[in-house]
This record gives structure tokens, C-alpha cells and sequence, in this order.
């Protein structure tokens, strides 16, 4: 699949040099959605996906364009910068190999690095935003639709390819929930197809109050993302397209928001106290399988008070090194390390899951910012799209651990987020420009009327 894969890369890197910057972001997408990560071209010991090489292409040719000399850094981008190079040094302290490390984390910078600062550099003006917002729908909308063949008959489009992935078949077994096979597609597992369109049926129902034309088409086209959610049979997407659409409903009585919030806390706080289970315990009990909800509560009741980090809090074990907690809870021969924040911990310790904290933090900071200072009802809904899908990720991140492309995707709308403030003060200088023009125009008129009348009135008396 190599020579395939070249050709896929050669023409979406052709088409990224030519293309607009939000038309070959587009392009990046749509191969990274499209086309299995775990197709590569290898040069030498490098194993280098088509997306990655399209990555790389497109940066390039941001960074010889204008929008590039626009881009200003801010706290989050170092953040991100910082998050990274904490990896590379918990990873070279804990790692047995130093060239190992460096291509693992290479790929990670490619994968995740280059498209937070592609979007950076991007995204900067609403039309902009918007624009990319239906380029993901017309993207999705069809995967959903294969996600939903491949659940209904068992049968995956793309299965022949799978057998030439560079790190072995993923996500080729065939597993089914409540009837229904649950698909993958082109992504790596089945809760990752899931995650996918949690995230981008999300971002796209930002479209719902800002499109003049075809909105019933919008609406219909974004609620239909969610067959994709549906074809993975996965309980991590489900819980968070319910925190989204429960988030999203909070927008009508956002006054209540901070109470809400507030109450929310609360109960967790008295779950911890006053009941024998932990609050993220009532979270796993969302779980469609309630034997993975048990192991989801184990992970990390072993990993946080039962000695799992003893010794590795600072600089975790290592991103190669089994923690071996599974010793402590089902004896399997791995452990499946299904919370983000333990993954990021168990592999890179507290030196880096601190800077993913902040850069979090960061970014609501950023979405909140953006939110009071625009008083548009089509931007206030714009920047709520997007934080419905932060605050849900936040909570379900302690069901699931990202890979693949929607880890990608995380990192482009953590992008968003940065952008969002810029976003929306240009949204509305233009609206206070087409006002002033709008302004003269009146003026102008309502004067030439005055002139009229005054002459009118001259010629009549004058007769």
C-alpha cells in the first residue's frame, strides 16, 4: 500500500499549495478522515501516513504566504509548545531508547503540533470558520452513512486495505452490540469513529444560527452526523453527544449557567464524601457494558489510591512502558489505559499532565472571553457549539483515551478556542463597518429628501 499511499499524498499536497488556506485545511481533513492512518510510506524507520505528509506540505506553504506574518503568539500556544517538549523530557528520563523516543514523539508532533498551528494560522475571520465548518460536514455526512453500512451488515468498505497496516490489522475484528456490528471504518478502533463525529457534529451545529439560506438543510445534514455516533456502538460518544445536547440546551437559559455549574461541583464533592463510590464512578455507569464501566472505576482506583504511581508521579513510566495496574484488576496481559488524563500521566507523569491542565484551562478561558465580548446571538451560539464539546470531552476523558485522528482533531479545535476572541471582535468590526456605511447612506439619502422638500415648498410659494 505504500505506492498507494504516495499517490494519495502527492495529490492532496498538490492540492494544498494551490488551494485557499481554508479550502486546503479542508483537503488535510478529508484525507485524515478518509484515508486509514495506519497506511504508511516508510523512509527508512519512519512510517510517515499520508495526512502526515500533507501536514507537513501544508505548513510549508502557510509559512510562505501573508497569513503566516499575521499570526501573533499566545499563552496557549506555548502551552502547547511547553506540553511537547515536557514529553520529550519525561520520555528521554524514562525511555531505554533515546532514538525511539525521538521518532515516536516526531510523529506526535506531525500529527498533533503542526495542525494546532495550521488552524492557528488558518482561522482567524467567521466567514473563514464558517467556511470550514461546511467543508467538515460535506467531509463527515458520507463517512457516517459507510459507518452506518459497515454496523448494518458487518462488512467494512475499506476492510481489504486494513490488511496492510504498518503496526499490524486494527480495528479488523468483528464485534457486535445490542444487533448491530460496531464500525470503524477507516479509524483505528470503534470508539474512535464514534469520538469523531461527537466532535465534528459539534463543531458543525455552530452553522445553525449563522447560515441565511437552506437552514432546515443544515440542521438535518448535522443531526444526521450522529449515525455515526449510532454505527459505533460505542458508550464514550454516546455520553458525549448527551453532554453536548444537554450543554447546548443550557444556551436558551444560559443565566443559570453558573448555578448550574456550581450545583454540579457540588454533588460531585458530596458523592466523594458522604457515598463508598467515587464520582467518576456514577459517570462509568453510563456504560453500555458494565463490565468495562467496572474497569474504567479499577483503573483508576489503582492508578490514583491504591500505590499504581508510587514512584513515577514526576516523570510517569515511560511512553513504551506498561504500568501494570491490569495485575490489579483482570489479570489481562496489558493495560488498557481507557482515561486520557491516566494515559498522559502513567506515560509522561505529572510534568506533563499539568501543561495539558492549563492548556485546557486555557482554552475555556478563551471561549469565555469570546462569548462576552460579542453581543451576537449567531456568535454567542458559534463560540457555545464549540464549548459544548470541550466541557463534554472534559468529563468523558475519563472514559476514553485519544488516538488517531480524533486526537487530531482535538488539538485543531483546541486551535479554535485560541483563535475564538479574534474570531468574533473581527465579526463584529465588520458588522460595525457595514453599520457606519449603512449610517452614511441614510444620512445621504434623508438629506437629498430635505433638499426635495425645500424646493418644493420655494417653487409653491412662488407661484
Amino acid at each position: 500500500m505504500s505506492f498507494l499511499t504516495a499517490i494519495i499524498a502527492a495529490i492532496a499536497s498538490s492540492l494544498v499549495c494551490i488551494l485557499s488556506p481554508v479550502q486546503a485545511l479542508a483537503v488535510y481533513i478529508a484525507v485524515l478522515a478518509w484515508y486509514p492512518v495506519s497506511l504508511t510510506l516508510k523512509l527508512g524507520t519512519v512510517d510517515f501516513s499520508a495526512s502526515r505528509i500533507v501536514a507537513i506540505v501544508l505548513l510549508s506553504s502557510l509559512l510562505m504566504r501573508s497569513a503566516a506574518k499575521k499570526f501573533k503568539f499566545i499563552a496557549i500556544d506555548w502551552l502547547v509548545i511547553i506540553y511537547f517538549v515536557s514529553q520529550i523530557i519525561s520520555g528521554y528520563l524514562t525511555s531505554a531508547s533515546l532514538m525511539q523516543l525521538m521518532e515516536n514523539r516526531a510523529g506526535i508532533i506531525v500529527d498533533l503540533t503542526l495542525p494546532y498551528f495550521i488552524v492557528r494560522m488558518t482561522i482567524s475571520t467567521k466567514d473563514e470558520y464558517m467556511k470550514l465548518l461546511k467543508y467538515l460536514l460535506f467531509i463527515a455526512l458520507p463517512l457516517a452513512f459507510l459507518g452506518m453500512y459497515q454496523s448494518i451488515t458487518g462488512n467494512n468498505p475499506v476492510g481489504p486495505l486494513l490488511r496492510y497496516a504498518a503496526w499490524g490489522v486494527l480495528g479488523d475484528r468483528v464485534d457486535m452490540r445490542y444487533g448491530l456490528y460496531r464500525a470503524n471504518v477507516t479509524f483505528p478502533v470503534h470508539i474512535h469513529f464514534g469520538m469523531f463525529f461527537a466532535m465534528v457534529g459539534a463543531l458543525c451545529a455552530g452553522l445553525i444560527y449563522n447560515v441565511r439560506s437552506h437552514k432546515k438543510l443544515y440542521t438535518t445534514a448535522v443531526a444526521m452526523l450522529s449515525i455515526g455516533v449510532v454505527a459505533s456502538v460505542s458508550s464514550a460518544p454516546v455520553m458525549a453527544v448527551m453532554l453536548v445536547g444537554l450543554f447546548m440546551i443550557l444556551f436558551y437559559y444560559r443565566r443559570y449557567a453558573r448555578s448550574v455549574f456550581i450545583l454540579i461541583a457540588i454533588m460531585c464533592i458530596s458523592v466523594e464524601i458522604f457515598s463508598n463510590r467515587h464520582f467518576y464512578d456514577v459517570i462509568g455507569s453510563f456504560a453500555m457494558n458494565g463490565q468495562t464501566a467496572w474497569y474504567r472505576s479499577m483503573l483508576m482506583e489503582v492508578a490514583l489510591f491504591q500505590g499504581g504511581m508510587d514512584g513515577h508521579w514526576l516523570f510517569g513510566y515511560g511512553y513504551e512502558t506498561d504500568p501494570g495496574w491490569s495485575s490489579y484488576i483482570d489479570l489481562r496481559g496489558h493495560t488498557d489505559i481507557v482515561n486520557h488524563y491516566l494515559l498522559v500521566l502513567a506515560r509522561f507523569g505529572l510534568v506533563s499532565l499539568i501543561p495539558f491542565l492549563a492548556i485546557n484551562f486555557q482554552a475555556g478561558k478563551r471561549l469565555i472571553h469570546a462569548f462576552k465580548i460579542t453581543p451576537f446571538k449567531g456568535d454567542k451560539w458559534m463560540v457555545w457549539s464549540l464549548a459544548s464539546i470541550m466541557v463534554a470531552l472534559s468529563a468523558v476523558f475519563f472514559t476514553v483515551s485519544l488516538f488517531g485522528q480524533p486526537r487530531t482533531i482535538y488539538f485543531m479545535m483546541l486551535a479554535l478556542c485560541a483563535s475564538m476572541p479574534v474570531i468574533v471582535t473581527k465579526s463584529v468590526g465588520t458588522f460595525n463597518r457595514m453599520a457606519k456605511v449603512e449610517r452614511n447612506i441614510l444620512t445621504q439619502s434623508q438629506l437629498s429628501n430635505s433638499n426635495v422638500v425645500v424646493e418644493d415648498k420655494t417653487v409653491w410659494m412662488s407661484q
